[in-house]
């Protein structure tokens, strides 16, 4: 694996000219050599990369998803985050456009981006669940991308900094509000999503092991619909209004209904049965969801 601990490194490691600034770069894809290697090659960054950019016959894998930049997308990487390039076919000529920004968490050290820039949940998407943007969301971002290589590249002064930073913070505004568009547009898919999220949980909380095998985590339900977590509950607010934790007590809290009305078990019992290895835990669930005790429901329910 080649760790890169600063931007300067990856420069040098890529063939590319010295970066105007040490702790901020805009590099242009197609400008980039190809990489000599026969296999894959795993990295680790120790800074932020943003990405917009097309590549046939590049393959990226991160995680255990490859994907294909074939159309104009957007994708994330925050510092540690592993990843690997490899070449599809050896004797296709590669094609590649687009900008890399990078970021060294030092140059937004002591500024407000520095506390908010981990709020964007799109640091922690899988690279399969990349930004699609349209043509006039690509140029939109090109432009923003432009003009911060337009400052780094100018003499640096007491105003560059500050214009930098606003500059990528509008950026990942603007990649806020598209992710944003992308969840309501894919409708199909996301529905898709939906009902399989909605079969987990009856089959899970129908199972007659679930005593033993605890409430559901969001990263079990997640990995079960093959998305990141993060994803998952970002696409949920946007469709529903929860998150991820919220459905699954949802269906908690369904079930536990039927149970307390529907059979003499105990409220010890059920809880119990739904998972819970403290009856004051699921009590205090219970009634913060539903406003009432499990007796008190079970009371008024009769």
């Amino acid at each position: 694996m080649k760790h890169f601990k600063t931007i300067s490194e990856f420069h040098a490691f890529r063939q590319l000219p010295k970066p105007h600034h040490p702790l901020l770069s805009v590099v242009d894809v197609g400008a980039v050599p190809p990489l000599d290697n026969e296999e894959p090659l795993p990295m680790l960054f120790d800074f932020y990369a943003i990405s917009v950019k097309r590549m046939h016959n590049v393959s990226v894998r991160y995680g255990q998803h490859s994907f294909d930049f074939n159309e104009g997308i957007m994708s994330f990487m925050s510092p540690s985050q592993v990843f690997s390039i490899g070449v599809d076919n050896k004797e296709e000529e590669i094609e590649k456009s687009g900008w890399v920004v990078y970021i060294h968490p030092d140059f937004i050290w002591n500024t407000p981006l520095a506390k908010t820039i981990k709020h964007y949940d799109f640091w922690d998407y899988s690279l399969n669940e990349a930004l699609f943007l349209s043509a006039k969301e690509e140029a939109t971002i090109t432009n923003i991308i432009l003009a911060i290589q337009q400052e780094c590249s100018s003499t640096i002064d007491r105003f560059s900094k500050h214009i930098i930073i606003s500059q990528i913070e509008t950026l990942l505004n603007y990649a806020d509000r598209f992710y944003n568009r992308q969840f309501l547009t894919r409708e199909k898919v996301n529905h898709q999503i939906l009902e399989r999220l909605e079969t987990l949980l009856h089959e899970y909380f129908n199972s007659t092991d679930l005593a033993e095998r605890g409430l559901p985590t969001v990263r079990y339900v997640a990995d079960h619909l093959h998305i990141s977590p993060k994803y998952l509950s970002s696409l949920l607010r946007v469709l529903t209004g929860q998150n991820t934790q919220q459905h699954i007590h949802d269906k908690l809290i369904a079930k536990a209904k039927e149970k307390l009305s529907a059979t003499n078990l105990t409220v010890s019992e059920i809880a119990y049965e739904l998972g819970f290895e403290h009856l004051q835990s699921f009590s205090k669930l219970f009634k913060t969801k539903t406003k009432l005790s499990p007796l008190e429901f079970r009371t008024s329910f009769n």
